[in-house]
């Protein structure tokens, strides 16, 4: 494996031993698929933070922990290294670790290894339990600030919230398909990744809430449990479509765009509205083709910034920022959805 960093660097950066790195780079026997992997992401995020560690500045262990499906992850890791180039307050290395779920035991084992080896923040995206608030309260007591993206815990210790306005995406959404089936009657189906990621939860309220008030005839049918997974989130619809029928409009706040339109008869596809989060690579295609109607779109680059700014904020290496960073909303249609080199 070609590489020019020194092992115990790549050691640090993807928090393994050096003997366990030592033993990928020299393909010896006994490394698992899991560890080889870790080592090739360790030494491709060294060599795009390579440039940023240039400059002059305090380094900086930084460590993106989130559980969402591979298409936001990559949105993620590459508003990243864009936030790098921005944020002057020090020299941010980031250490990423996605998984598409994540149970409690494999929480818990994450948030060990980050207290054991240390880490000067924590970027988190995780569900809202009791678990993951006294992790979060446990780093923060170990010097550990813990900065929440996208969804919030609220009743936690940690040091900031920083993501999109979820209270208004859902009156955003509300409001768009309100106005698109005008006197209209029927169900809207509201699909969520999970039942505990607070800011899918808060997306729902506020959608149902500004429903309720604009267009009461219209009944919504919350599904959630798919973890934004294609294969998961399709299945979970076949229920649905023999309990209510098929819906009037589609509120897709976790994702799995691409199946949830596939469960539908082709027929269906032409009047329903839909209405998604996020310009990933799967919704930019699929509103290209006309297959879905809006996404709510936020600075994803912009939030990344900001959890670098609080993260330094409490080492007072920058100025103090609120504890809740909102990012405003844009509704994005097929005629105005940028392409991937604007986002």
């Amino acid at each position: 494996m070609t590489h020019r960093f020194p092992i115990k660097e790549i050691a640090r950066q993807a928090g393994l031993g050096p003997a366990t790195v030592d033993r990928v780079l020299n393909n010896r026997a006994h490394v698992s698929p899991q560890t080889r992997m870790r080592v090739e992401a360790a030494i491709d995020e060294l060599q795009m933070q390579e440039q940023q560690l240039a400059a002059r500045g305090r380094r900086m262990f930084i460590d993106v922990v989130v559980e969402a499906p591979r298409r936001f992850t990559d949105e993620i890791r590459q508003a990243t290294g864009r936030a790098l180039g921005a944020v002057s307050a020090g020299v941010f290395r980031p250490r990423f670790l996605f998984q598409e779920t994540m149970t409690d035991a494999e929480l818990s084992a994450i948030f060990d290894r980050i207290e054991k080896r240390g880490s000067h923040g924590v970027c988190l995206k995780a569900r809202d339990n009791g678990l993951v608030r006294d992790r979060i309260n446990r780093l923060e007591g170990a010097g550990i600030p813990v900065v929440t993206l996208v969804t919030d815990v609220p009743d936690s210790e940690r040091s900031a919230y920083i993501g999109v306005d979820n209270a208004n995406a859902g009156r955003a959404a509300a409001d768009l398909i309100t106005k698109m089936l005008g006197a209209a009657r029927g169900p809207v189906f509201a699909t969520r990744s999970q039942e505990d990621f607070l800011g899918e939860a808060e997306r729902l309220h506020c959608f149902r809430e500004t429903l309720a008030a604009t267009a009461p005839r219209l009944q919504v049918i919350d599904i959630a449990g798919g973890a934004g997974l294609s294969r998961s989130t399709g299945a979970l619809l076949d229920d649905q479509f023999e309990q209510h029928g098929l819906p009037l409009a589609v509120y897709s706040m976790g994702g799995g765009n691409a199946a949830i339109l596939e469960a539908f008869p082709p027929s269906a596809l032409q009047q329903l509205v839909f209405i998604a989060h996020d310009l990933d690579a799967e919704n930019r295609a699929l509103l290209r083709d006309k297959k879905i109607s809006f996404v709510l779109q936020h600075d994803l680059d912009h939030d990344m910034q900001n959890v670098f700014l609080a993260i330094a904020a409490r080492h007072g290496l920058a100025p103090a920022i609120p504890t809740h960073l909102l990012s405003g909303v844009q509704i994005v249609g097929p005629y105005n959805a940028p392409s991937r080199t604007d986002v």
